[in-house]
């Protein structure tokens, strides 16, 4: 089993960790290559490999004869949306304490809607998983995940669908997400979004609706996402090009 993808994904969030608050969190540029890769024991393929991914989120620069920059006002922002994270991170990098307060399951079937985004016929059976998680006690994000129910292969309980979407697609569906295209627009709570959030009916929301795809460009789930106001400070990078 080649456990460089797993290894390297650790050594990138060890490295991220040590610029905004470990060992680099006072320096304006990481040490040379071939010092960096020799105190993280990697070779400096794969070092680079790491560092290439850091600066397509901007994290880093990297300038000839000048060396590896810290962008320190990039790794300041608590909420990328350009960048995946899930809930219970999210509301942590936000400054709350986060739990997940209910999950809720169910079978049905296809509307038209989402039998347009994951290509399935309509009336092709489903998976919802409705997940509440909040900030500090406080309702801060409510998401309806569905499924096509023909992914799934083995019994799941309850509590596989407790964690986060992605770990149960890998595990029952043998599948991975690799990038989603999200509509976001403004909301404003109805009746049902306003006992859920627990505030007044009118109170905006944030949505948004999502449809992950795997590698080979096929959907494998989607989603309807409502994030509270004002705990959450959404944050895009744009690179000129």
């Amino acid at each position: 089993m080649n456990t460089q993808p797993t290894q390297s994904k650790t050594i990138r969030a060890n490295l991220l960790t040590a610029m905004k608050c470990g060992e680099y969190a006072h320096c304006g540029r990481l040490p040379r290559e071939n010092i960096l890769a020799e105190k993280l024991g990697i070779s400096r393929t794969q070092l680079r490999d790491i560092l290439a991914s850091l600066e397509r989120e901007g994290f880093i620069t990297r300038r000839h004869g000048v060396g590896t920059i810290i962008n320190r006002h990039v790794l300041s922002i608590q909420t990328r949306m350009d960048i995946e994270v899930e809930f219970l991170d999210m509301i942590r990098q936000s400054g709350h304490a986060p739990a997940v307060a209910s999950v809720r399951v169910s079978e049905g079937i296809a509307d038209q809607k989402i039998a347009a985004q994951l290509h399935m016929e309509v009336g092709d059976p489903v998976i919802r998983v409705a997940r509440l998680c909040t900030a500090d006690g406080r309702p801060a994000i409510y998401c309806e995940d569905v499924v096509d129910k023909a992914l799934v292969k083995g019994i799941y309980t309850i509590r596989d669908l407790k964690l986060p979407i992605f770990h149960f697609l890998q595990q029952f569906c043998g599948v991975s997400p690799y990038l989603d295209l999200t509509d976001l627009r403004p909301a404003v709570a109805d009746a049902a979004l306003a006992e859920i959030f627990q505030v007044p009916m009118g109170s905006p929301l944030l949505n948004m609706e999502e449809v992950d795809f795997d590698i080979d460009g096929k959907p494998v789930f989607c989603s309807t996402e409502y994030f509270a106001d004002g705990i959450f400070h959404h944050t895009v990078m744009r690179k000129k090009l």
